[in-house]
């Protein structure tokens, strides 16, 4: 029973692991996507406007006329409640970078969409040494939550630097003992906890998934980062043939 217990916690961790690493190239993708390439949705939008006010202009007719001014309120629709304060809180409070712009500190977005070999190997000796399912008591997983939640923002930008710093750091606090479970109504607690953890887990995984993010992730699972390129190029030449079109129109 005890070795089923180390397994079943072994492997929770381990996929633990996999979700955390795909939920940070899932939230680093939506930033970067918004950052990099939210500028060019938005000339594309207003190209759309344009070619639409000026298709209206030209025909009078009442249809193209109620298309353009439909493209038009696309352009800078209102925004919702929901909008106006996306990005500025998450699981743990204020964003990191709601925080900064309120204590005027500056803050490093994430660099890439997935981090780089190194961290992410550091990441995962981490997680598996400090992971609070390891916990004796309440008060250690108390601290591993706290450690880890270090770690987890550390790896979310891709600090190779920090995440050395927190493997010392952990390498040089007391190795708390092994858990010695004495009876078999304790183990069979423990292993009905980590089935329903498990469970959660999946949920969480599976509505990464299912993400619009997600989705597209898997189209380049091996090189993420080049998926964002790809996409540029694809809405610059976008760009271009409604920037021919307007001017068709225009002409």
């Amino acid at each position: 029973m005890e070795r089923a217990v180390r397994a079943a916690e072994q492997a929770l961790i381990e996929y633990e692991i996999a979700v955390e690493t795909f939920r940070v190239e899932v939230e680093n993708f939506s930033r970067l996507h918004h950052q990099k390439l939210g500028p060019m949705y938005a000339r594309l939008d207003e190209l759309e406007a344009q070619i639409a006010e000026a298709r209206a202009e030209r025909t009078r007719d009442p249809e193209d006329v109620r298309k353009a001014q439909e493209a038009r309120a696309r352009v800078m629709p209102m925004p919702g409640v929901e909008e106006l304060f996306h990005d500025w809180l998450d699981s743990d409070g204020l964003s990191p970078e709601a925080s900064a712009m309120l204590t005027e500190q500056p803050v490093r977005p994430p660099q890439r969409v997935r981090p780089s070999e190194e961290a992410r190997k550091l990441y995962r000796e981490l997680a598996r040494k400090a992971h609070p399912d390891l916990a004796q008591d309440e008060a250690e997983r108390k601290q591993r939550d706290e450690f880890i939640a270090r770690v987890n923002a550390a790896y979310g930008r891709g600090d190779e630097a920090l995440l050395r710093e927190l493997a010392e750091e952990w390498a040089a606090g007391p190795v708390p003992e092994e858990w010695r479970p004495s009876r078999s109504e304790e183990l069979y607690a423990r292993l009905e906890w980590l089935a329903q953890r498990k469970e959660l887990l999946t949920v969480v995984a599976r509505d990464l998934e299912e993400s619009a993010i997600g989705a597209m992730l898997k189209i380049a699972p091996d090189d993420p980062d080049r998926l964002l390129e790809e996409i540029a190029e694809q809405l610059l030449a976008q760009v271009s043939e409604r920037e021919a079109e307007l001017a068709s129109l225009l002409g």
